[in-house]
């Protein structure tokens, strides 16, 4: 998998932010249908994601893992 669905990233963003707001602290990894994403890859998906519906003024169709 190289890529998320946007419902994909909602669910991995919706976790990571339950994770932080129990912990007070970003996880390690977040975990997609099995694969494991570092948290520099997904702060990286993060940033990417917010920078396209500001620019386009609209949410992406997929999300590519890395850049």
């Amino acid at each position: 998998m190289e890529r998320l669905t946007l419902e994909q990233y909602r669910e991995m963003v919706n976790e990571i932010l339950e994770f932080k707001n129990q912990t007070g602290m970003l996880p390690e990894y977040a975990i997609v249908d099995g694969k494991k994403i570092r948290k520099e890859h997904y702060i990286d998906m993060i940033e990417r994601v917010n920078k396209f519906i500001l620019e386009m003024g609209r949410n992406p169709r997929t999300v590519d893992i890395k850049s």
